[in-house]
């Protein structure tokens, strides 16, 4: 069976778009401290949005029909894509200017193993310390879930990728429909983390 090389690049656009994104709102953040680092979240945040957008507009006219080989793919790729583009604030704003260790710091986030190349993490930046602790945030459920949950915007079903997600020998569904499910599973998510913040206010 022919890969579907256009959807693959689709979805990975739309992770780009994601991270791009978040990468904003910490600019945002780093805007509201005036840490003096804002411009460069930024242009991280803009260079990998636009990424996205070249993605998703080349592959427009993809076909919608996506296997497990293809699902696995995504997310084998998908985490490779977020943790290199996931790097640029690092870089851009030299909290961590050598792109491995960047490299390292943003797969750690989104791994949620809370290993670090920094010394003194409390030492960057407000932007930079909010994108890192965002990373280890979207890790806790998984950039891949977070998609399914908006795959019906695209036409697309989100069966194989939770597969693909879903660690364990089986990826039973708590809901009927799959994107239904990653909806309920963020929900939930949010409502903890809703909760714990105003605990901890």
């Amino acid at each position: 069976m022919k890969l579907n090389y256009k959807i693959i690049f689709h979805f990975l656009g739309l992770l780009l778009l994601f991270n791009g994104g978040f990468m904003l709102l910490s600019a945002l953040v780093s805007f509201l401290y005036k840490d003096g680092v804002t411009f460069q979240i930024s242009m991280a945040g803009l260079a990998t949005l636009l990424s996205g957008v070249i993605a998703m507009v080349l592959t427009k006219d993809h076909n919608k029909e996506m296997n497990k080989r293809e699902g696995y793919i995504v997310v084998s790729f998908g985490w490779v894509i977020m943790s290199l583009s996931g790097a640029l604030p690092y870089v851009f704003t030299d909290s961590i200017p050598n792109f491995t260790n960047a490299f390292f710091e943003t797969i750690s986030g989104y791994t949620t193993t809370g290993a670090s190349i920094l010394n003194d993490i409390e030492a960057v930046p407000k932007g930079v310390l909010f994108w890192r602790s965002l990373t280890h945030w979207i890790g806790g459920m998984g950039i891949i879930v977070l998609a399914i949950a908006i795959l019906p915007l695209l036409g697309i079903g989100g069966m194989q990728l939770f597969a693909a997600e879903a660690p364990g020998p089986s990826a039973d569904k708590l809901h009927p429909r799959i994107t239904d499910t990653a909806k309920r599973l963020w929900l939930i998510y949010f409502g903890y983390t809703a909760a714990e913040t105003l605990l901890l206010t």
